[in-house]
């Protein structure tokens, strides 16, 4: 296992499949190349299987000897993952690989969400349906697609040709405890219409970082700050100002540990001034569910001195 830097620990298949899996980029809404490979896996080793338009990849093993009676048993876990990285790191999830790091007893990857969620059940299914000396009833393992962004693979799964009638879904941080109900879940889209109005002064940047951030179904319960909203009662806490223009976190279903908001203070303005923009560096867009949106700080500098221009 040259260049596995997970070689040495055990369970070695479930550790092995996992470092191949990290080296994937399988960020939500880009998951070909990662439902690619579980379809590989599957016809490298004769398992009968089938991967739907949505990327989703049913792969069924027949069971061991003298388990043939048994009721088949359905696994199920999500490819995907979220993908968040650190302040001031340039990580391009759709093209780069993770780089795994041991740190002590930890894994993590440097800079970047590691994917646990749901790798490690990847992992340990592909390593259940490799080893053939581990008794089982029939396997039906499902790997489903873009669970992060609502659970869309899921919920267009086809199902028809699925025997089973126990379900085991491994996406959960407990070992050894079994969870048998879920509150659900919901997600809010909220459209206001405000007014522009043109404003004279000072153009400043109001930033929030260093909090601890943390996934929004597993650390929801902690009281972990979240950054858009200490930033929204800072704001609301200045008088006299105006919004630009407002940005913060990178996933909905991370607690955002950053956000920006850039301000005009209105009795600042003075002749000669010089305005600072400091953002997210070279990035020119905001990513909002895998879809990269053109958002320029600079460029909402030059529109309001445009319509200033105009309304003189």
């Amino acid at each position: 296992m040259e260049n596995f830097v997970l070689s040495h620990l055990e369970p070695g298949n479930v550790f092995r499949f996992f470092e191949e899996l990290s080296r994937i980029p399988r960020e939500s809404g880009h998951t070909d190349a990662v439902s690619a490979w579980v379809e590989d896996f599957a016809r490298a080793r004769g398992l009968r299987c089938r991967r739907d338009e949505l990327g989703n990849v049913v792969i069924w093993k027949e069971a061991s000897p003298g388990y043939e009676g048994h009721p088949a048993v359905i696994l199920q876990g999500h490819t995907d993952m979220v993908c968040v990285q650190a302040p001031g790191t340039d990580h391009d999830f759709e093209k780069a690989p993770l780089t795994l790091v041991l740190d002590g007893d930890w894994l993590r990857a440097e800079d970047t969400t590691l994917g646990g969620d749901d790798g490690a059940a990847v992992a340990m299914m592909l390593a259940l349906l490799d080893d053939d000396a581990i008794p089982h009833p029939p396997i039906e393992a499902v790997f489903t697609v873009d669970e992060e962004i609502g659970l869309l693979g899921a919920a267009g799964l086809d199902c028809s040709d699925l025997e089973g009638r126990m379900l085991i879904n491994l996406d959960s941080e407990d070992e050894g405890v079994l969870t048998v109900g879920c509150a659900g879940g919901a997600r809010c889209d909220l459209t206001l219409s405000l007014p522009l109005r043109p404003a004279s002064g000072k153009l400043c940047t109001l930033e929030l970082t260093g909090l601890p951030g943390g996934h929004s179904g597993a650390e929801i319960h902690k009281n972990i700050p979240n950054a858009n909203r200490v930033l929204a009662q800072c704001l609301q806490a200045l008088p006299d100002a105006r919004l630009v223009s407002l940005y913060g976190g990178e996933q909905d279903n991370a607690i955002p540990d950053r956000a920006q908001a850039i301000r005009w203070v209105i009795d600042q303005a003075q002749d000669g001034d010089i305005i600072a923009l400091i953002g997210k560096g070279h990035e020119e867009y905001q990513e909002i569910r895998g879809v990269k949106h053109f958002f320029s700080e600079e460029q909402v500098a030059l529109d309001y001195l445009a319509g200033k221009k105009q309304a003189l």
